[in-house]
């Protein structure tokens, strides 16, 4: 495991509106695009990291009280936002990989990263709902080797306009892919609630985003693995901050979410309004600051 300084500390936008899950706000459920827009260009000024959106096709009506029902779209939701924002990241929070291509996703996200100026971090996943598999007529049984396969063509992939790879499951040479990504290296994290999601990362990618692990757990699995330099770990906070009341506190546990492993923690607190939103993301960003001078 690689120790952290909390003054290298970046801080995301778990980004509201996009989901509906059981701790969004109720302003949230007719939440629209100019309030994204809002938001993305406030966390912007700020010099937050990245800001994320998942994907999800369908989910079985059963689902919806542990999942939410909506997920915006990310790529149209990122072009959007790209328009609105300068610096700001665009990380897919995840992308189910063995739902696609890999060169589909080449082109759409290569796509993205060149009309935002070279801003996409691709985090993707394995995925767990054989509903949707089976709804798209992807294969479920090999998923975690068909995203092996896809992250290693995905890498050969996103840079190049004429990519060429031969893989276990994936194989392709001879074929235009324009535009492309403009990064040379397109981010690739990798979500998940399992160590053998950190290892996929540790193995493939350049970055761990999981889900649903506690700060004490993700330690413990980070205790078990030889960090890449230069890997990311991004890890909410075990409790909700409350920058704007309890700015001291606010630092403890930021400072706490960073010795637990983690390099960028996304801002996770209580919003009754757009409004209430963006005045946490600006106090969030003050107390960031302080801590880089203390």
């Amino acid at each position: 495991m690689r120790s952290e300084s909390a003054v290298d500390l970046k801080l995301s936008v778990a980004t509201p509106v996009v989901t509906m899950t059981a701790g969004a706000g109720p302003w949230e459920r007719d939440g629209s695009i100019e309030d994204l827009a809002r938001i993305a260009e406030w966390a912007d000024r700020l010099g937050y990291h990245h800001l994320t959106c998942s994907e999800h096709i369908a989910l079985p009506a059963a689902e919806l009280a542990r999942r939410g029902a909506r997920y915006w779209d990310p790529l149209a939701t990122f072009g959007y936002l790209a328009a609105r924002t300068q610096r700001i990241r665009f990380a897919t929070h995840v992308l189910v990989l063995a739902y696609h291509h890999p060169l589909e996703i080449a082109k759409r996200y290569g796509t993205l990263d060149k009309i935002s100026g070279g801003r996409v971090i691709l985090g993707v996943g394995v995925g767990t709902l054989k509903e949707e598999f089976d709804l798209i007529g992807a294969p479920f049984d090999d998923r975690g080797a068909r995203t092996d396969d896809s992250v290693k063509a995905l890498r050969a992939s996103l840079s190049t306009p004429e990519p060429e790879y031969h893989g276990d499951l994936y194989s392709f040479e001879g074929m235009v892919v324009d535009p492309c990504a403009v990064q040379e290296h397109v981010p690739i994290w990798i979500g998940g609630r399992t160590l053998r999601s950190l290892r996929r990362a540790v193995a493939l990618a350049d970055g761990w985003c999981p889900f649903n692990v506690t700060p004490a757990q993700a330690e413990e699995w980070l205790q078990r693995v030889d960090l890449p330099k230069g890997f990311d770990v991004v890890l909410p906070p075990a409790r909700r901050l409350d920058p704007i009341n309890e700015p001291n506190r606010t630092q403890d546990v930021l400072a706490e979410t960073v010795a637990h492993g983690a390099t960028i923690v996304p801002g996770a607190f209580a919003h009754s309004s757009v409004e209430e939103y963006l005045d946490n993301l600006q106090a969030l960003a003050e107390v960031r600051a302080a801590m880089a001078v203390n």
